[in-house]
């Protein structure tokens, strides 16, 4: 085995880097206690093990990026497997709560409008790698994830959490429409700078 191989793989298996495997490995287990618990008629603790989960999840996303830095860590593939992960959590959730109808009528919407920007931003993100043109992520598309991780959160809770809290689910529609609009805006920030290398690159 030569240097470069050992550098490679001990790269990916850096601890942000499990992190993120953790949290791709966490979404079959919390949409299959949703699943169970909503479309096979199982008992409602599943919800809380799924919202105990998901938080874990989330967790992870914030943690791999602090460690990455702090530790000097920060890899190629890790920055190609993060995103990707955020998008699989986010797109597996919203499609499992639009399963069992904790999302429904012109919230339905609010869901399609978040999916669509991930796939669009990850279009651009592609195209504009291979200019070797780099987009920032924004502090609003950061409060952006927030703010539709705390909804999914609510969302996941649902007929659990308002035994306990009546209005949750209702927070967690609120909350996925506000990060709709917080979607819509900052897709349309990294729409802008796409389609600006876009005609730059085609005047060349």
């Amino acid at each position: 085995m030569n240097i470069a191989t050992t550098k490679g793989q001990s790269k990916s298996l850096s601890l942000p880097n499990i992190l993120t495997y953790a949290r791709i490995a966490a979404i079959p287990v919390v949409v299959g206690c949703v699943y169970a618990q909503s479309i096979m008629d199982g008992p409602l603790w599943l919800r809380w093990v799924a919202l105990a989960l998901f938080i874990a999840a989330a967790v992870t996303d914030v943690l791999d990026g602090y460690y990455a830095r702090m530790w000097d860590q920060q890899s190629a593939f890790g920055r190609m497997l993060d995103p990707i992960a955020d998008k699989l959590l986010v797109a597996s959730c919203l499609l499992m709560l639009a399963a069992d109808n904790s999302i429904h009528g012109w919230t339905l919407w609010a869901a399609i409008v978040i999916l669509c920007r991930e796939i669009l931003v990850s279009g651009l993100r592609e195209y504009l790698a291979a200019l070797r043109v780099s987009v920032p992520v924004t502090r609003l598309a950061k409060w952006k994830t927030t703010v539709q991780l705390v909804a999914i959160g609510f969302l996941i809770a649902g007929e659990a959490g308002e035994q306990i809290f009546s209005p949750t689910t209702m927070i967690g529609i609120f909350l996925l429409w506000t990060s709709a609009i917080f979607t819509i805006y900052t897709g349309w920030d990294y729409f802008r700078a796409g389609i600006h290398h876009l005609i730059k690159e085609d005047e060349g």
